[in-house]
């Protein structure tokens, strides 16, 4: 399954600051505000827009966005980048209506996994899977590469000094890790998603033919901001799972205390500390990362490059490579264009260069979270990308098309026409990742199963029936 489907679920951040004199408002209030236009208009805070995608509000009053059915490298990332501006359009209109009421408070949204209180929320990646593939099986082989994966991905954070605990054999000081979601995962494969966090998710919901499909869930990974990571993120783990599907011989490599691994991984910028293994003997987070890289350089050798996607995969694997370079070196800024947390810990360091500051200083803490910030000109991660500092994967017009249009090659196509139409027939309808409704009954319900799909007659005929 070269052609594969992909989706992002990103979890957003949201507070509010008032200004002199104003009462501050609680997440769930100016959550209501920054849903309001959403309810108004589809008297729902969980809703499928014209571009395929779904808008809703998770809990913890966190404004969650999913993208549309992706199977282009690149168009994940356009999706993934539309989100963010669909999520501030309504960050502005939400200041608008507060300043109309008269209330004086700025909306903050940040693409970020954790609070200043030790909350996390996700962004999770689902990939699709033929049914015959067992993620169970698959997950021993998998964990490894998910645990060590944040080296290459990561969006880099300032831990505080942490007490003994899990993965931790004694008090430590500040330090700045690979990743914001390593601290928060409790489990390496379960069914459950909130009460035990685990890298992958079991549960069997394809939202497609059962017989046919079935979903990974991966919720180890952190919420990126620079494209390329994002693109790194995808190619990387789709070229991994191909590579599995193949057949491919790997070295035994299944890690004996996943938890524990992904947390010291994450405090060891070297990517040296030593990880064990079910079998005894350890590797390091490099040692594993080079091993999935020297064999997705073979699986491509025997074939694997006929594909239509052949230049972005080039990138991916010579920017993977790169990366591991840049680790094993500890020359960081030479990725610090293509990668987050290489990025932030650039603009951290400069500032340490300057004052002095220790990493648990509150200007740093600031750093580490307006970076995430998405409002244009306001997140260090934009104005680094206004000055051409963090490289890019699409342009600004690939990504306005992403806001409004569905991708034309998966079933989002259907359900983004479907939803385009009966909004312009005035009709009131129903949709979820499979199904296409009118709500009044009068028109067949239609499922979409197989995520491939991008035509079929009985959404024609379904629109077609919407004017009558």
């Amino acid at each position: 399954m070269i052609r594969r489907i992909v989706g992002i679920e990103t979890e957003f951040g949201i507070t509010s600051v008032g200004g002199e004199g104003s009462r501050s408002l609680g997440p769930d209030e100016i959550a209501r505000y920054f849903f309001r236009p959403v309810v108004e208009r589809w008297r729902s805070s969980n809703v499928f827009l014209e571009n395929g995608s779904r808008l809703y509000l998770d809990v913890g009053s966190h404004p969650e966005y999913a993208t549309a059915e992706c199977d282009g490298l690149e168009q994940i990332v356009a999706h993934d980048r539309a989100g963010e501006r669909i999520i501030d359009d309504l960050a502005v209109r939400a200041e608008q209506s507060l300043a109309a009421e008269g209330i004086d408070a700025k909306v903050y949204l940040f693409k970020n996994n954790t609070d200043t209180v030790g909350n996390s929320y996700g962004s999770h990646e689902n990939y699709l899977l033929d049914r015959s593939t067992q993620v169970r099986s698959m997950a021993t082989t998998l964990l490894p590469f998910l645990v060590s994966r944040q080296l290459i991905c990561g969006a880099g954070k300032i831990l505080p000094g942490t007490p003994p605990g899990v993965g931790v054999a004694e008090d430590e000081g500040p330090a700045f890790c690979f990743s914001q979601r390593a601290e928060h995962m409790w489990d390496g494969v379960s069914s459950a998603t909130t009460r035990s966090r685990p890298l992958i998710n079991t549960r069997d919901e394809p939202h497609a033919d059962s017989t046919r499909f079935r979903r990974m869930h991966v919720i180890v990974g952190d919420s990126n901001m620079i494209e390329t990571t994002t693109l790194l993120k995808i190619a990387s783990t789709r070229l991994v799972l191909e590579m599995l599907e193949a057949g491919v011989e790997l070295r035994p490599m299944a890690i004996a205390h996943p938890v524990r691994a992904i947390r010291e991984i994450s405090r060891d910028l070297t990517g040296t500390r030593p990880v064990g293994l079910t079998d005894g003997t350890t590797m390091t987070a490099l040692e594993i990362q080079r091993e999935f890289l020297a064999a997705v350089h073979r699986h491509l050798g025997r074939g694997g490059w006929e594909r239509d996607d052949r230049p972005v995969v080039e990138r991916c694997v010579a920017l993977w490579e790169r990366v591991l370079d840049a680790v094993e070196s500890g020359d960081h800024d030479a990725i610090a264009a293509d990668i987050d947390w290489a990025a932030k810990l650039r603009l951290i360091r400069q500032v340490q260069d300057r004052t002095g500051a220790d990493l648990d200083h509150p200007r740093l803490a600031q750093i580490d979270l307006t970076y995430h910030d998405i409002r244009p000109g306001r997140g260090l991660h934009s104005v680094l990308e206004r000055r051409g500092l963090v490289s890019r994967v699409v342009g600004d017009p690939e990504i306005e098309r992403a806001r409004h249009s569905a991708p034309e090659t998966t079933r989002a196509a259907l359900r983004g026409r479907f939803i385009s139409a009966a909004a312009g027939a005035g009709r009131d309808y129903t949709v979820d990742w499979v199904h296409l409704k009118v709500a009044d009954g009068t028109l067949p319900t239609v499922a979409l199963t197989d995520p491939f799909a991008a035509e079929d007659p009985r959404v024609d005929d379904l629109i077609a029936g919407l004017g009558r």
